[in-house]
């Protein structure tokens, strides 16, 4: 029998239940190249504030992005034109942005806090030979000058070395330039093209279980957490027993 993923959700003062969506929408961008002062302010903060550990992500500072780097503009301009070519127009104006940095990502999902979107990530770097990796579904995206990708925000995803399934904190050795910057949007996943294009289904009926107390990810029927080398999902009551 096939996994069931459920995403249960806050939407308003209820909570709501979803499929989880195994679409991805990737292409690659014509972008600005972002000059040396920027990159080297990104290189510069993404080390102070990501420190030494590989595997997270963190936020970096979008203003100082913008005052010293007009041509961001240009980036998001190309990213609204993608989207409506995908079919949704006009939704990252609803929709606030951010920069993130990472030095490779371990595999997590974010539906505990994000269950209610989806993730739409345009990269701005140069090609460190790193792949956006979906353990679960097996896309695997170059992460190259330009990449532009939608994901539902339930999926376990990491940043790995090129062809490599497993996250390993020592294939990013502190003297390695593999620094990742990217905008970042939560889209709505509730907005009805952006459902329709991934696919996603609400108030999915509950076989045997009642619903949630919080917001959670299910896997047949039960809590799931992700394995964060690998990306499989294990029932949260198994992962937690010694």
């Amino acid at each position: 029998m096939a996994n069931l993923l459920t995403a249960w959700f806050s939407s308003g003062d209820t909570l709501r239940s979803r499929s989880v969506s195994d679409v991805v929408l990737s292409g690659v961008l014509d972008l600005p190249v972002p000059p040396p002062r920027v990159v080297a302010d990104w290189e510069r903060d993404a080390r102070s504030i990501l420190g030494t550990e590989p595997g997270n992500v963190e936020c970096l500072s979008l203003a100082r992005t913008r005052a010293r780097w007009p041509a961001l503009s240009a980036c998001v301009t190309a990213m609204s034109g993608w989207m409506r070519m995908q079919g949704m127009a006009d939704v990252l104006t609803a929709s606030d942005m951010a920069l993130m940095a990472c030095r490779g990502a371990r595999y997590h999902h974010d539906g505990v806090q994000y269950g209610g979107s989806a993730f739409c990530n345009l990269f701005l770097g140069e090609d460190w030979g790193l792949d956006l990796h979906f353990a679960t579904t097996g896309h695997r995206i170059p992460l190259i000058h330009g990449t532009a990708v939608i994901f539902d925000t339930c999926q376990p995803h990491a940043v790995v070395p090129r062809g490599s399934s497993v996250f390993d904190a020592a294939q990013f050795p502190s003297g390695l330039n593999c620094t990742q910057v990217f905008l970042t949007w939560e889209l709505s996943i509730e907005q009805a093209c952006l459902a329709s294009r991934l696919k996603a289904d609400f108030n999915t009926p509950l076989a045997t279980a009642s619903p949630p107390n919080e917001a959670q990810v299910w896997l047949n029927g039960a809590e799931a957490v992700v394995c964060a080398d690998s990306g499989r999902w294990r029932l949260a009551r198994c992962a937690s027993s010694p």
